[in-house]
């Protein structure tokens, strides 16, 4: 009997492959032959998949923000709208290997949207991302808002604004310096945040 091959799961090896890569080697390493040898492949293998390089980057950009979304949504949205809320922008920062792996892999291909001049398909993958977090930070403050949990005082719009450029911040900490933005800091931090909204 032959073997059946979910190809989908080959290709998320591949993309994880070549996550390996770049987090070891930096994107500029991330070819073909490279990708191929990490993951055990021939190159041919790795071209069935993805015939061009483009195509295997934006599929491994793509495969990053579906996990975290993936994650996101096998959360359960039971307790106060405060333990939800931080339940779930948890989930957007990088709390252990997994997620460190992950938002390593995505500043690396971050830095290469930015230099290409085309705006291409990295850029989109970008932006998406980008919206959707900003989207998270919004559902999740206006819950709190309905719930009545926040201040009166506060303007929406720029608390949304800056949960957005926190979570940001912290994540980008929590790479460049583990040992001080250790995960329990972050969650210390991203809790007194949200504590300062509360009426």
């Amino acid at each position: 009997m032959p073997k059946i091959v979910d190809h989908e799961v080959r290709r998320e090896e591949i993309a994880e492959a070549l996550w390996r890569v770049v987090r070891r080697d930096g994107i500029r390493a991330a070819s073909v032959r490279t990708i191929a040898a990490e993951a055990g492949w021939s190159a041919g293998a790795v071209r069935y998949y993805f015939p061009d390089q483009a195509g295997l980057l934006s599929f491994a950009m793509d495969l990053v923000s579906r996990r975290v979304t993936e994650r996101i949504s096998a959360l359960s949205p039971k307790g106060s709208a405060t333990a939800v809320a931080l339940r779930y922008l948890e989930e957007a920062l990088p709390l252990d290997a997994e997620r460190r792996a992950e938002f390593d892999v995505w500043m690396a291909f971050m830095a290469q949207a930015q230099a290409e001049s085309d705006g291409g398909s990295l850029h989109e993958h970008v932006d998406k991302v980008h919206d959707g977090l900003r989207f998270l930070c919004e559902s999740l403050l206006q819950a709190l808002s309905d719930s009545g949990a926040l201040r009166d005082d506060l303007e929406l719009r720029r608390e949304v604004e800056r949960l957005h450029a926190l979570i940001d911040g912290l994540a980008l900490h929590a790479v460049i310096q583990p040992e001080r933005t250790t995960a329990t800091r972050l969650r210390q931090l991203l809790r007194h945040h949200i504590e300062t909204l509360l009426a």
